[in-house]
């Protein structure tokens, strides 16, 4: 195999990676969107005060705003985001995003219980996911 098809391979499956980022932010997002139905928000978020019960849904819909947003990325500009400066750091900083979501799993959420497991694995998922294209491009 020349080095041109080896490098346009590698190309090919950079491009699958960052596609797959795009559908891993997705799924976060509808993860989110069903917070209020998954943890009961409309009955336990009246115990909160106004403010608080306020800002925890601000912060929910604007991190599926965050996950939308890296996902239309990841899918309208995949050959920028491997082969720009800018691209390179948009990576890097959604693999950091990652990594510190997955250090805070073990700060707030200091819970053995598979779900929380489970969760702190997919984090990681994304870490590696955004990093890839880095490492290999």
């Amino acid at each position: 195999m020349t080095k041109a098809k080896k490098k346009q391979r590698i190309a090919t499956y950079m491009n699958t990676i960052i596609f797959i980022c795009g559908l891993y932010n997705i799924a976060f997002a509808l993860f989110h969107f069903g917070f209020w139905k998954i943890f009961q928000w409309n009955k336990d978020l009246k115990k909160l005060s106004f403010a608080n019960k306020g800002i925890i849904q601000i912060l929910n819909i604007q991190i599926c705003y965050y996950f939308i947003f890296t996902a239309v990325i990841c899918f309208v500009f995949p050959t920028e985001l491997l082969t720009t400066k800018l691209g390179n750091w948009f990576l890097i900083g959604s693999s950091i995003f990652w990594l510190i979501r997955t250090i805070q799993q073990f700060i707030f959420l200091r819970v053995n219980n598979y779900k929380i497991h489970l969760l702190t694995f997919f984090f990681l998922i994304g870490m590696v996911l955004f990093l890839l294209p880095i490492f290999f491009n």
